[in-house]
């Protein structure tokens, strides 16, 4: 394709027209050259010009680029009078104009242009105007983009590259293209670029500041760039050419988005039962996908005529869903405490008024925030004003099986969906049949083990690693154990639970057990082979739970220390490449270790905490070693889903599971009855989790002949490996 297979408009309206979406991106598309003339050099007019270029760049393009200082009446008396270098004072003018990013998308589009002066991509130069002594300031705003074919577009007018010109302001540009009769008009603003950018034109003068590029490299460059900015911000439909003319006003799958049968058969089904029901699938299967378009499906047959509120436990999960919702043809209002909308409650409020009132195209609205934003009273206060038709779509709906959040499972939502790996609550039979109750029954059952078969996860080999508690470990271990028995109570229905006494002391045993001294040794011992290896994952334990008016998990000092220990044996005994994830880094630092772990060049290894139960996405994981314990099959199947993700050049997964065992097994034999009685537990737990490991791995046979050592040495009958209630509070 070339530009004369865009449509153009000979003028496009700052407030009539998205000048970056229907003009910039569309052309950079198909260019390999970008001249631009910007009037006033700011980073808001570096972040306003960087729209587009990524795909210029991957076309192998150059962009060069004029601007000019915004000089105080100051820096102009100063030149005057002689008080200072003219070149020194017009450097600190423009570094004066380097502000800080203001969101993440700022941060990505200024990191990206730091990294094309770089390479030389990019090149920028500094104009002026000069006439006997007196200084002004060049502010002519024009550009030329050109194709491989030799077609040219040039445009000029009054609109700055700022985000106040292209959205605040009614500026406008006007456009003449090469094979439109307008070619004069196009080479005369070729030949002033050229006379501008070679320093010939007369009465400006160009200085090439080598020190204000380095100035943006140094203070912009953070990682490797993200080439896809603008279909994260703008969506996916902006670089598919044929739907720019039209396409539907309400969620759509994108041309590019082939939904799998089993994807389409759920939504079939959801369709048949009135548009209520579950996609219970397996990590990794495309739940999300699934769901969007099921949300797609409804909009479509109500009309888009429809509100959509879709919650999420955490906040990056709300950014990764809105990374995709927009690919649907979605702009989402994103609700939770660090949103980079700053002003979503406004805007929910609007589009739930707009919807009530039936303004024109604006009756179809989507609203996503975390299980805390969604149980606040502002949200749950403009729910109650919906008055159309309204779908709930609950990403890990398991967690609404809690008191707090089952009691907000209003019957205002006529259509709802429920999406998880595990539906099922762990020890919750009451807040499992509340989700179904509410939700409707399984649309879809789609396995861990259906989805390896079918090629939609990777194979994996698994290696259960025993570990033990040392002296010291065990003693602690015995004695809190004691404790806890004494502090069981019967509960409404007659069960037998832990008082809140007991709850902490089983905190405390579960904490003993995740940090065994000798998981590190173990740890040290199974990771040399690795030390050259990249994309590899060491997950800690943590055993703080998420509360019900937060965004994100919280750790403290006692997560923190083991996840510090190995960061230190990593770090700086083995010099391995790592870094630390947990909730000390917020979204946007999150985003670029994962890039960074991606492309595995400056960051071999990952040491985390909760990332595995908290549906992060990091595809590229392919050995990891997972410290943490846990009985939870919830999460021991999430974190297992999440390991085995599809990416390039990944033929198999490798889990080295810790298997935490109070003693050696040479010692178990000469154990008395009651001694064996209060350790089988969490043998047994132990088991039950390596069991469901081993049964689907490639090397099935090696991992359950290390299990038998154990069985044997417990003297385990295969038919009574089940889970028993060990009250394993949060590991």
């Amino acid at each position: 394709m070339s530009l004369q297979d865009i449509e153009i408009k000979s003028e496009y309206r700052s407030l009539l027209d998205n000048v970056a979406k229907d003009f910039y991106i569309p052309l950079l598309q198909q260019a390999v050259s970008y001249k631009r003339a910007v009037g006033f050099f700011s980073s808001s007019a570096l972040v306003e010009i960087s729209k587009g270029i990524s795909a210029l760049v991957k076309n192998g393009g150059k962009i060069l680029l004029v601007a000019s200082p915004y000089l105080s009446a100051e820096d102009v008396e100063a030149i005057r009078k002689g008080y200072e270098l003219r070149d020194n004072i017009i450097k600190k003018a423009l570094v004066r104009e380097l502000k800080e990013a203001k969101d993440v998308y700022e941060k990505d589009r200024l990191n990206l242009l730091a990294n094309l002066i770089s390479d030389g991509i990019l090149d920028i130069k500094i104009a002026f105007t000069e006439d006997e002594n007196k200084m002004g300031m060049y502010h002519e705003k024009m550009g030329i983009i050109s194709d491989d074919f030799g077609n040219k577009v040039a445009f000029s007018g009054s609109m700055n590259e700022s985000a106040a010109a292209m959205t605040l302001n009614y500026e406008t540009i006007d456009v003449f293209c090469s094979w439109k009769g307008e070619q004069d008009r196009v080479a005369a603003k070729e030949n002033a670029f050229a006379s501008i950018w070679n320093d010939c034109e007369p009465n400006i003068r160009i200085i090439d500041f080598p020190n204000l590029k380095q100035e943006i490299i140094d203070r912009y460059k953070k990682a490797t760039p993200n080439y896809d900015i603008d279909k994260h911000e703008f969506g996916e439909r902006i670089y598919v050419l044929e739907e720019a003319t039209k396409y539907r006003l309400g969620p759509d799958i994108p041309r590019n988005v082939q939904l799998h049968d089993y994807q389409i058969k759920a939504i079939d089904e959801w369709e048949k039962r009135d548009y209520r029901g579950i996609f219970d699938m397996a990590t990794g299967t495309g739940k999300t996908f699934t769901g969007l378009g099921a949300i797609a499906r409804l909009s479509e047959r109500v009309s888009d005529k429809l509100a959509v509120i879709i919650v999420c436990p955490y906040q990056h999960l709300v950014e990764q869903w809105v990374e995709d919702i927009v690919k649907f043809n979605m702009n989402p209002i994103i609700g939770y405490s660090a949103s980079s909308q700053k002003d979503w409650k406004r805007r929910l409020e609007d589009a739930i008024r707009d919807q009530k009132l039936k303004v024109r195209n604006k009756e179809f609205f989507c609203f996503i925030c975390t299980n805390a934003t969604f149980s606040s009273d502002f949200v749950q206060t403009q729910i109650n004003k919906i008055r159309g038709n309204a779908l709930l779509v609950v990403d890990e709906a398991h967690n609404f099986g809690a008191e707090y959040l089952s009691k907000l499972l209003s019957e205002k939502f006529t259509y709802r969906l429920a999406l998880s790996a595990t539906l099922e609550r762990h020890n919750d039979e009451e807040g499992t049949a509340k989700l179904f109750s509410y939700f409707g029954e399984k649309c879809i059952e789609y396995s861990l083990d259906r989805a390896i078969e079918e090629k939609k996860l990777t194979r994996y080999k698994y290696y259960p690693i025993i570990v033990t508690l040392n002296d010291d470990e065990l003693r602690r271990y015995s004695e809190l154990t004691y404790e806890i028995g004494k502090c069981l109570i019967k509960g409404k229905n007659g069960k037998v639970k832990l008082s809140e006494k007991g709850k902490i002391l089983a905190l405390a045993r579960a904490r003993l057990v995740a940090g065994a001294e000798d998981k590190i040794t173990k740890l040290e011992e199974y990771i040399r082979p690795y030390l050259h290896d990249r994309h590899i994952l060491v997950y800690c334990g943590a055993t703080k739970l998420l509360r019900e008016n937060q965004d994100f998990t919280t750790v403290d000092d006692e997560d923190l220390r083991q996840i510090d220990v190995v960061t230190d044996l990593l770090g700086n005994k083995l010099n391995m490449k790592v870094s630390q994830f947990t909730s000390k880094e917020d979204v946007e630092e999150r985003e670029i270790l994962k890039r960074e772990f991606a492309d595995g060049d400056t960051l071999q290894a990952l040491i985390a905490i909760k990332c595995l139960d908290e549906g992060v996405n990091i595809p590229k994981i392919k050995v990891a070693f997972i410290l943490a314990s846990t009985t939870n099959p919830k999460e021991y199947i999430q974190r297992r889903g999440r390991v085995l993700r599809l990416a390039e050049g990944k033929e198999y997964a490798e889990i080295y599971d810790f298997i935490a065992l109070p003693r050696p097994l040479d010692d178990v034999p000469s154990l008395t009855v009651e001694q064996m009685k209060k350790e089988l537990s969490l043998v047994k737990n132990e088991l039950c989790r390596a069991e469901e490991f081993a049964r689907i791995a490639m090397n099935m046979v090696e991992a359950e002949s290390v299990l038998d050592e154990i069985k044997e040495a417990y003297s385990i009958n295969d038919n009574l490996i089940t889970f028993e209630e060990d009250f394993d509070y949060g590991q």
